[in-house]
């Protein structure tokens, strides 16, 4: 098989929470380029709003602004997909949110906020489209769900982010159930652990914690938008077919050679 076939991700659907900056922006560009059809989701409409008419010079983006930190808004994201689609091929579960402090003064509110953002909303936003996902699944091409961890749930980082470092790790370890029962209804769910790349949240990272981070990356570098579109259309791809419950960590080495 030819490798313009076997990465072809042309003609598909997806859905890409936390769609409008970061890592969330830089796969909706990366399947948009490709010649999927995107819709973006994040809670501040202006943002979404603004990427989607930017991508949309490209290919084909289409904004849909929700805080999936809610139930009542999952519940409302997935009817309005559900009344333009038939199906759903890719759903990245990207949206997240972290909360630093030290361990004595952590406040409860910290610890919700994120636990609920990053695993709880991933559960069921999949849960909600999920006969969405049924209808693009096949024997021959399953349907992708595609969770955003991070190696801080595969490792103990210097950063005191406690309920993000626990919500990954739980984000890591669902995957693995939902792949489980889930490939019966042929879909796949695997999960991408980034290390460090720019974005909105890592730019609340400090400067000299920053230098460390990347004096301990073996390719003494931070993420390129490039690096995440790679896996990001892997797994979306003919080239991933048989992967399932599998977590690929993108990271430069920084946790899986410490």
């Amino acid at each position: 098989m030819k490798i313009q076939e076997l990465f072809n991700v042309q003609g598909k659907i997806a859905l890409v929470t936390g769609g409008s900056r970061g890592i969330g922006e830089m796969i909706a560009r990366a399947y948009v380029e490709n010649g999927v059809k995107v819709y973006i989701t994040a809670r501040k409409a202006d943002a979404c709003d603004a990427l989607a008419r930017e991508l949309s010079a490209i290919g084909e983006c289409i904004s849909l602004p929700a805080d999936i930190s809610r139930m009542d808004e999952i519940d409302r994201l997935a009817s309005e997909l559900q009344k333009r689609e038939s199906r759903l091929d890719i759903l990245v579960n990207n949206a997240g949110s972290s909360w630093g402090a030290d361990f004595a003064t952590f406040p409860e509110s910290g610890w919700d906020k994120v636990m609920d953002l990053n695993v709880k909303s991933p559960f069921f936003m999949t849960q909600r489209v999920l006969k969405l996902l049924e209808a693009a699944g096949s024997e021959n091409n399953y349907a992708r769900v595609i969770n955003i961890g991070s190696i801080e749930g595969m490792r103990t980082s210097h950063l005191e982010a406690y309920s993000y470092a626990a919500s990954k790790a739980a984000v890591l370890h669902v995957t693995r159930m939902m792949a489980k029962y889930l490939a019966k209804k042929h879909i796949t769910v695997n999960a991408i652990a980034p290390g460090y790349f720019p974005s909105k949240m890592t730019d609340a990272i400090p400067e000299a914690d920053s230098a460390v981070i990347q004096d301990h990356t073996p390719m003494r570098r931070w993420g390129h938008p490039e690096d995440m579109a790679g896996v990001a259309i892997y797994l979306a791809s003919k080239a991933s077919g048989f992967v399932c419950g599998a977590v690929i960590p993108v990271d430069g080495g920084l946790a899986t050679t410490g």
